[in-house]
């Protein structure tokens, strides 16, 4: 089932009531929409000249026209491929050719960056800006909606993997059906008269969120600004009501921290769903007292997108249980669609307060990674997905994170892979050596280090972090440069990072 259906069907039965949102004032029906997204999915075939399961990318900032492209490529029978405006023009570049994008669609602000990145590629998408004259010029004759097989690719999902090179996690549209039945059904239960807020990335979480909300047939929002600002948010939850909205951890704490200082009024705000990274319990609890119940939390991946476990709005309500503390420390539940395990690394099922891996099995997790069948095999087996992260069950069922096994770091919601960012300062004639981790940080969740043994010539800070913004998006770049005379190490030369936590 091609989940434009749902577009199509609320287009049909309801096209005068508002789909999209720009700020306070409307954008688009439901009947408007639908009438668009069916003539730029036509111009699609027709004009891009792309086939039933072409890519097509999508480098924007949150803007109106994200929600219609998406929605054009599936109503096409194509895949989006949702990239990071955050990105270097390099890393772009990389997902453009890995992805075999033929055509990407920009927010002004990115076109220049995407002339950058394809100048050097051999087959060249096309480059389209949102909003322009050549835009409005593919919204032609309306199409019916392309027929697709449940396990056809809807949305290609690029996540950074263990060596630093991105990779790219095939979601089917059966795949993000059961995401979209299980947020419904686990953390949020939403009508036609809510909305869906996109102050965090729609690349990312919040454009994913789109998914239940469209099902729902509830309305989009977008900011103005393209982006989150506290102020812009609780104005808007004044101007609507029953907003709901994702947020990573660091953009939970800025609303509270605004919310406690100004006031806001708070009764069109139904619902934050946090997750993304690490919500420490003394966070979550002060945004309880000055926000009050509307929180909810997710545990999910890219590869199991946003459906692992959750922690709902009643168990965070639930003050008096015994406790309380841990479950709020926890993330949350099993959700209803999947299978959740603690494993060894022999694959045994660990009892209750047991550490080992987080495994995962149900209709959401992916078909695997695009073009990486090593990786595939690695994260897939038996059926079952190995996230990487190590947890362990309580007696209750519920499962709290204690580490990662593998060396990510996630500061404000976005992953950062340790040795993508060694690769670069390594780079420099006069790094011997460097090692990279994260160090907790109150606003962000967790900052770059980078600790440097030194070479002849012996480089500045301000050498390295031209080197990195040179080559890697800002929030990648570290935060801080030690200079060691050496690192840590095993008798087998294995980096000691624990050593380097330690001493931070």
């Amino acid at each position: 089932m091609n989940l434009a259906l749902w577009l199509d069907r609320h287009a049909r039965s309801d096209p005068a009531r508002t789909a999209v949102f720009v700020g306070a004032a409307p954008w688009k029906s439901f009947g408007a929409l639908a009438a668009d997204v069916a003539g730029l999915a036509r111009g699609m075939h027709e004009k891009l000249g792309l086939a039933p399961g072409d890519r097509v990318a999508i480098v924007m900032r949150n803007a109106p026209q994200y929600a219609e492209v998406m929605l054009a490529a599936w109503w096409a029978g194509l895949a989006a491929v949702p990239v990071n405006a955050k990105l270097h023009p390099r890393e772009v570049a990389f997902i453009l050719e890995d992805s075999g994008a033929k055509a990407v669609f920009a927010t002004p602000d990115w076109v220049a960056g995407l002339a950058e990145a394809v100048a050097g590629m051999h087959r060249a998408p096309d480059v389209i800006e949102a909003g322009s004259v050549g835009y409005d010029a593919l919204l032609i004759e309306p199409m019916p909606v392309a027929p697709v097989p449940d396990d056809a690719l809807a949305w290609l999902f690029y996540t950074s993997g263990t060596t630093g090179r991105p990779k790219g996690a095939m979601l089917s549209h059966a795949n993000l059906r059961a995401m979209a039945q299980g947020y419904l059904t686990d953390v949020d239960a939403v009508s036609p008269a809510d909305c869906l807020l996109h102050a965090a990335p729609m690349s990312h979480g919040s454009g994913l969120y789109l998914v239940p909300y469209l099902l729902a047939g509830a309305a989009q929002v977008i900011p103005e600004s393209g982006g989150f600002d506290p102020a812009e948010v609780f104005a808007l939850c004044g101007a609507h009501r029953g907003v709901g909205m994702f947020a990573a951890p660091t953009i939970v704490r800025r609303l509270v921290d605004h919310a406690a200082a100004h006031g806001p009024a708070l009764e069109g705000l139904r619902t934050v769903v946090y997750g993304g990274g690490p919500m420490y319990v003394a966070d979550l609890l002060r945004a309880l007292e000055v926000m009050g119940p509307r929180f909810a939390q997710i545990y999910g991946q890219g590869e199991s997108p946003m459906t692992i476990t959750a922690l709902g709005k009643r168990i965070l309500a639930e003050r008096g249980h015994p406790r309380y503390l841990d479950r709020i420390g926890s993330v949350g539940l099993p959700q209803s669609g999947v299978e959740v395990a603690v494993r060894d690394g022999a694959g045994r099922d660990l009892p209750a307060g047991e550490v080992g891996e987080v495994c995962v099995k149900g209709a959401v997790v992916m078909a695997g990674y695009w073009g990486n069948p090593e990786a595939t095999a690695k994260a897939l087996r038996d059926g079952w997905l190995w996230t990487g992260d190590l947890g362990a069950f309580d007696g209750e069922g519920f499962l709290t994170l204690k580490d990662r096994s593998k060396d990510l770091i996630i500061s404000g919601g976005s992953n950062i892979y340790p040795r993508e960012v060694e690769e670069v300062l390594l780079a420099h004639p006069g790094v011997a050596e460097v090692s990279v981790v994260g160090r907790a940080d109150p606003e962000w969740g967790e900052v770059v280090v980078a600790f440097v043994v030194a070479g002849e010539p012996a480089p500045t800070a301000a050498e390295l972090d031209a080197l990195c913004l040179g080559a890697l998006a800002r929030f990648k770049r570290p935060k801080e440069y030690r200079f060691v005379a050496g690192l840590p190490k095993n008798n087998y030369g294995k980096v000691l990072k624990t050593a380097l936590r330690a001493m931070l």
